[in-house]
């Protein structure tokens, strides 16, 4: 897949806690870590703006867009 989830890098980088942020936000520990694991079809914004509010980031920060590599 092309799209890319960092959520655990800017985690590792606040030094926070799935749990601190899973309270935060408002949704439970267990889709944290389905939108960590990149298992996640969509993400509301809302949901986003809360996630880059508790770790003062940018979207692009937390999702990346890196295309597949195409074998000759």
């Amino acid at each position: 897949m092309a799209i890319i989830v960092n959520l655990d890098v800017m985690l590792a980088l606040r030094k926070k806690k799935s749990k601190e942020l899973a309270e935060y936000v408002g949704i439970t520990e267990q889709n944290i870590s389905l939108i960590r694991s990149g298992k996640v079809k969509g993400i509301r914004f809302a949901t986003l703006d809360k996630i880059c509010e508790f770790l003062q980031c940018q979207p692009g920060d937390i999702i990346v867009f890196e295309p597949d590599k195409q074998e000759p």
